[in-house]
């Protein structure tokens, strides 16, 4: 056997020990992402084109991506006290029966006042459900298997999107002709819609399966987090402002990437339906492959050159001349701009104290949410009087900003001149 060979049978071999390390909630979890992300993969793919074939244009659908992500903006801190009051299985449970609820009125009740109050609904539930992510996986993980546990839950997440994503693509399609309705009909949306509501209440199975250990609640007030952020001002603003940056970039863009291959390149939704999901998939590649590249890189480096990576194929994306171009750079962006977000989640919660873990997270939440609350509206107004290039520039400057605050902030300390 070549060395090259027998260096790659020693890194499979790594990877799957670490895989075996899991614990039995960790499993749990890890099938309640599979079945939760191939229903979300189906809801991301249809939404938008539900909400255009009732009547609604692309201003609406800033909006609501707007509300949704203000919502969690909103509720990011009291969730964290909810993660904690409730627990990390109810919170999680909590959160997959309240989207499921949000899916159906949003289909059931499609009125404007509707749609925005399914999306608060809906912002809530995310909101839960990210705070206590990390946390629950901290908990539920050795030292050893930490990054492969976080990266490997977001990796599965990504390859269940990619199925949800073919699926999404074809099912209206399936639905019209069992009904005797056009594929691109409110009622074959809306159907689609309601069935990966029930899909996605199977996933709360596994979450009722687990066992958790007792573990002793930090003494909490309603002021922690302000205690919390007086005593790391400096340490908070670095962990959160490169993302912050990123969330305003990419609220301008990614809710309306449907939108955009069907505008700027006619194309059809089972087309867009296999882009998306040949997207998730290199998002689950590029996912699964970064704890390695972490252990080999360091984690904040790895984050630093997947970033910058990503831009060029991110211009690419906006502005090449044919779809195919606009393909392919679509994918290597995805993957590669992905890849490092549950590096720098592990990288975040190695570098809080475990009491302030859910506070932290509550407040990385928040500045995610931040961009999104507000970005999509101003997009939705760029695109309906101006197209899809001024968002895209807007993004592009953004990203090379975050990139170049990571850099200053954690790499250029840790490797002096």
């Amino acid at each position: 056997m070549s060395p090259t060979a027998a260096a790659v049978v020693r890194s499979v071999r790594n990877y799957a020990g670490r895989l075996r390390m899991f614990r039995p909630n960790a499993r749990l979890y890890l099938v309640n992402v599979v079945i939760a992300g191939a229903a979300m993969g189906v809801f991301r793919l249809i939404f938008n084109f539900f909400v255009l074939s009732r009547g609604f244009d692309e201003a609406l659908l800033g909006g609501l991506v707007t509300v949704n992500s203000l919502t969690s903006l909103i509720v990011a801190l009291p969730s964290g006290y909810a993660a904690d009051a409730l627990g990390r299985k109810r919170s999680l449970i909590v959160s997959g029966v309240v989207t499921s609820l949000s899916v159906v009125l949003m289909v059931l009740v499609p009125t404007t006042g509707m749609l925005y109050t399914a999306n608060i609904l809906f912002g809530i539930s995310q909101s839960l459900a990210a705070v206590t992510m990390s946390p629950f996986l901290m908990e539920n993980s050795g030292e050893a298997e930490r990054t492969y546990l976080f990266s490997f839950s977001s990796g599965l997440q990504m390859a269940s999107q990619s199925v949800g994503n073919w699926i999404g693509g074809v099912m209206p399609g399936w639905i019209g002709l069992a009904r005797g309705v056009d594929p691109m009909s409110s009622q074959a949306y809306g159907a689609t819609l309601l069935i990966i509501a029930g899909v996605a209440s199977v996933s709360l199975v596994p979450l009722l399966l687990m066992r958790m250990p007792h573990l002793p609640v930090a003494q909490r007030t309603v002021f922690a987090p302000i205690t919390y952020a007086q005593r790391h001002p400096a340490l908070l603003g670095k962990l959160i402002l490169p993302m912050l940056v990123t969330s305003i970039g990419a609220g301008l863009i990614m809710p309306f990437m449907n939108v955009f291959f069907r505008h700027q390149y006619n194309q059809p939704d089972p087309a867009i339906g296999a882009l998306f999901a040949w997207g998730s998939l290199a998002m689950g590649v590029g996912l699964i492959a970064a704890p390695p590249l972490a252990e080999r890189l360091g984690k904040i480096e790895l984050v630093v050159i997947s970033q910058a990576l990503s831009i060029p194929f991110l211009i690419l994306l906006g502005f090449a001349p044919w779809f195919w171009l606009s393909v392919v750079a679509y994918l290597v962006r995805v993957a590669l701009m992905n890849m490092s977000t549950p590096i720098y989640q592990t990288f975040v919660m190695e570098r809080v104290d475990p009491s302030a873990r859910a506070t932290v997270a509550s407040l990385v939440s928040m500045s995610w949410n931040f961009g999104w609350a507000f970005s999509p509206t101003v997009s939705g107004w760029l695109q309906v009087r101006y197209g899809f290039a001024p968002p895209f520039v807007l993004t592009i400057l953004l990203y090379t900003l975050s990139t170049g605050l990571y850099w200053a902030f954690f790499w250029r300390k840790s490797h002096p001149h």
